[in-house]
């Protein structure tokens, strides 16, 4: 990993407490926003597994969408009554949307924490000018940060950022200072830019960069963290105030079990779970997304994306796999799962990088993006989608 060396394997102890706003996160670790992913369900999962410890944010949340009370979008923000803090990601690229949205946040109560997506390498946000594009017009973060913060009142709004468009484009320490100068409560870094989208290897180091540049508010690092150690290593390494974990938990919910262990009891790490209790995991899952979609059948489809996760490395069949992929009840995944190997160990070629790796090719930018940095960006009539979720 970038920083990594003997010495900083050897640092001091770890951070303490770290703090969102009024909201305590102990351990510092926050599970990153993914679109189709880190619906309410999943975040059931994590939370089971955390015991209640740790940050969970939904999934990104367009703004226009929520203005609008797209019918979709508000099913989205629907928080069990045990979510504490309920935490939100909005995307948007219009600051007075932006504003109007964490106004609606704010009066209808329907969040404690707002997080603003500034770290999306998919063409069809960044071709608007949004996510990971959007810092690069330094004016234009500035006002959508502002009208966010101007109209959160007691909540705290945080953002998440890669480190910008491409090598010649790197935007992440001018957005950081103005986060700081904005009233953002903290800053996640994903060590990547948009152009290695998933690809090649996170650089911590860029983290501790810009841990040094803000010391006035949190920096969370984001990247590469496959297993409870690599979180330990990458504070260790960077400095950084806590974690923020995407793909690594794809398929494992567990990690969080796990990083709670690390945290609080190094070295006393659980057993990794055999194919029985991923396969009890896998049903919980499925059922979970039925009941919150209101359909069994719902719920299972929107399940069959994450069987690969789960099953990876295991010794289950083309043949099942394609049929766990293609099942449609519950008592389908259950006839399936149990004819299976149960007393599989978790196999050790498991662990390491999981969901999508491939680097991006060209980003997609809006026409003359990359002029004047600090011109008065206007955000096209069609930049946000009246869907949210990706």
């Amino acid at each position: 990993m970038d920083g990594m060396t003997a010495d900083t394997l050897l640092a001091p102890s770890l951070p303490g407490l770290l703090r969102i706003g009024p909201h305590t996160v102990q351990p510092p670790v926050v599970l990153a926003p993914m679109a189709g992913i880190t619906n309410a369900p999943f975040r059931t999962l994590c939370r089971e597994f955390s015991g209640g410890k740790g940050l969970f944010v939904s999934e990104m949340i367009t703004t226009r969408a929520l203005v609008e009370r797209n019918e979709k979008t508000m099913q989205l923000i629907h928080f069990d009554a045990s979510e504490t803090p309920r935490s939100i990601q909005l995307y948007g690229v219009d600051p007075v949307t932006v504003g109007k949205a964490v106004r609606m946040i704010v009066d209808e109560d329907l969040a404690d924490h707002i997080d603003l997506n500034f770290g999306c390498p998919v063409p069809k946000v960044t071709r608007k000018g949004g996510g990971s594009a959007l810092p690069y017009k330094r004016n234009l973060l500035r006002a959508i940060l502002r009208e966010a913060v101007g109209n959160a009142g007691d909540l705290p709004v945080t953002i998440k950022m890669r480190k910008g468009i491409d090598d010649d484009h790197l935007t992440y320490l001018d957005a950081g200072r103005i986060a700081v100068e904005e009233g953002v409560t903290a800053v996640a870094l994903h060590g990547r830019t948009a152009a290695q989208h998933y690809g090649g290897t996170a650089d911590w180091d860029a983290i501790a960069r810009l841990k040094e540049h803000v010391p006035e508010i949190p920096v969370l690092g984001n990247g590469d963290i496959w297993c409870a150690e690599d979180a330990l290593r990458m504070m260790r390494a960077t400095g950084c105030d806590g974690v923020v974990v995407g793909r690594g938990c794809l398929g494992r919910p567990w990690l969080f079990g796990d990083l709670v262990a690390a945290f609080e009891s190094p070295g006393s790490a659980p057993a990794a779970p055999d194919f029985g209790q991923v396969a009890a995991v896998m049903r919980r899952h499925a059922e979970l997304l039925g009941l919150w979609l209101g359909d069994e059948t719902r719920g299972v489809v929107d399940f069959r994306k994450h069987v690969p996760w789960y099953t990876k490395g295991f010794a289950v069949g083309s043949e099942t796999r394609r049929a766990l992929a293609t099942a449609s009840t519950l008592a389908e995944l259950d006839a399936h799962l149990g004819g299976l190997d149960q007393t599989q160990p978790w196999p050790a070629h498991a662990d390491g990088p999981r969901g999508r790796t491939a680097a991006g090719k060209r980003v997609v930018l809006p026409d003359g993006w990359l002029g004047d940095p600090y011109d008065c960006a206007t955000p096209s009539s069609d930049a946000e989608s009246d869907t949210s979720g990706g």
